[in-house]
């Protein structure tokens, strides 16, 4: 049987409830087999963020190849717009990927999210310009997006479960955060890579071939990708609850998924929603908010995320070693009380406007934000049972980071624009941080311990 869906009720903070666990022999974890499916996992998550830092930081050229108009701004709203469209179908992709996932297992839709991610990103570096094919440009390139943001609804839950069902128990923290290693690397390897180019090329060829480049490359990642990927073994996690089933693997309804795993819903809503929303302002806004509203020097702004993104990758395993220690909670909660009394100092310091002073807040903030990156992999797949983990955590995943996570530019912009109050990034950082407060006050300690509906995974030596 399935283990029961996380208690509502608050835990103690010296001594946690108990996570359910399912019956059946303790199984070993290969190190080896880890190993390889920690980096199949971690390169998903490094090419959708490769993808992203490529799109955010050559959006301008875009917005003239796709988008031409007198208007500059129009330019970069359509653009955006493109990349916004993304989002709107994460949660349909989650619906479709995260069912299938317990049903015919991990490692095959992993698989095909890998490949349709990759698609739609080397398909961007093929669209011909709107100058040759006209409107059809710019809808291509909304198809591929499309592609993107549907495959993307599937990644992060799949690659967080399946790591996390690999992992032995009293390491889970630490190997999970290396999927948002992956994430880091991708982001600084992207937007690197376009401060290079632009660098390097003239804007004529930086418009008629060299956007293509960073693009092309999602080609040879992918193939990568699916190789590591096809070349691993089911989770023994899925392999076990299949074995349960005896005649057919196991299927849940999608009402299931929801309706019988509402408290961890929210729950994963609530951590999903600090996460995230704190991590679009750092990486995504914070660049906006340096040049537009405070106007900084732009390759300083865009320099300092990158220095603070390659800090975070520095400390990102340390801190995952540490929730095995002390426990996801602790952790998750340092994060949520860091942001609700520092970032008003934090956004003061950015304020300042001299370059020590906006690298000194922007890395206080990197280094809050990782305690939330080091610990959701792990924390995230713990609040479900195995029949239907991925199908619900990619259902509350995505549904949060539609909502919130990547709306959170957009918001704090508006708000911006109709208070007048410079100070708004910082109020809407901690009032994030108060529901993520509470989601971890009423969420069970998982650091040690069996994932729900799975036996125990001690490490083998």
């Amino acid at each position: 049987m399935s283990a029961a869906p996380v208690a509502a009720a608050p835990p103690s903070r010296t001594s946690p409830a108990p996570v359910p666990r399912a019956a059946g022999a303790p199984t070993a974890t290969d190190p080896a087999l880890v190993r390889r499916a920690v980096k199949a996992a971690a390169l998903g998550n490094a090419m959708e963020w490769f993808d992203f830092g490529v799109y955010s930081y050559i959006a301008v050229t875009l917005g003239k190849v796709f988008f031409p108009s007198g208007n500059p701004t129009a330019q970069l709203l359509s653009t955006f717009g493109a990349f916004a469209a993304a989002f709107l179908v994460r949660p349909l992709g989650g619906m479709v990927f995260g069912p299938l996932g317990d049903r015919v297992g991990r490692q095959k839709v992993l698989a095909v999210t890998m490949i349709m991610m990759a698609a739609g990103t080397f398909a961007i570096g093929l669209i011909p310009s709107y100058a040759t094919i006209g409107v059809w440009a710019p809808v291509l390139l909304l198809a591929a997006r499309l592609v993107q943001g549907f495959s993307t609804g599937g990644e992060y839950a799949g690659a967080s479960t399946f790591i996390a069902e690999y992992a032995p128990d009293k390491r889970r923290g630490f190997l999970g955060s290396w999927l948002e290693f992956g994430t880091l690397a991708g982001y600084i390897g992207g937007a690197g890579l376009v401060t290079l180019m632009t660098a390097l090329l003239s804007d004529g060829d930086l418009m008629s071939w060299g956007w293509r480049i960073p693009f092309l490359i999602a080609g040879p990642m992918g193939i990568v990708g699916l190789y590591l990927r096809m070349r691993l073994e089911e989770t023994p996690a899925f392999a076990a609850e299949v074995a349960k089933a005896e005649t057919a693997r196991p299927k849940v309804p999608l009402r299931e998924m929801v309706t019988g795993q509402w408290r961890a819903l929210l729950l994963c809503v609530g951590l999903v929603l600090v996460f995230n929303v704190t991590d679009y302002m750092l990486l995504s806004y914070m660049p906006s908010y340096l040049t537009s509203e405070l106007e900084y020097d732009e390759t300083h702004g865009l320099l300092v995320v990158l220095g603070v993104m390659a800090l975070m990758m520095v400390v990102q395993p340390f801190a995952g070693a540490l929730t095995d220690r002390v426990g996801r909670r602790p952790v998750i909660a340092a994060g949520c009380a860091g942001f609700l009394l520092l970032s008003v100092p934090a956004l003061l310091l950015i304020r300042e406007g001299s370059l020590l002073a906006v690298a000194l807040g922007m890395g206080a903030l990197g280094m809050l934000l990782v305690c939330f990156t080091a610990s959701m992999p792990s924390a995230l797949p713990a609040l479900f049972p195995t029949r239907v983990r991925y199908g619900s955590l990619s259902i509350g995943f995505n549904v949060s980071v539609s909502l919130f996570g990547g709306t959170t530019p957009l918001v704090v912009t508006a708000l911006i624009g109709a208070t007048g109050d410079m100070m708004m990034p910082a109020y809407y950082m901690m009032a994030a941080a108060v529901v993520g407060g509470v989601a971890v006050w009423f969420m069970t300690e998982s650091a040690g311990r069996p994932l729900p509906g799975s036996a125990p995974a001690p490490e083998r030596h």
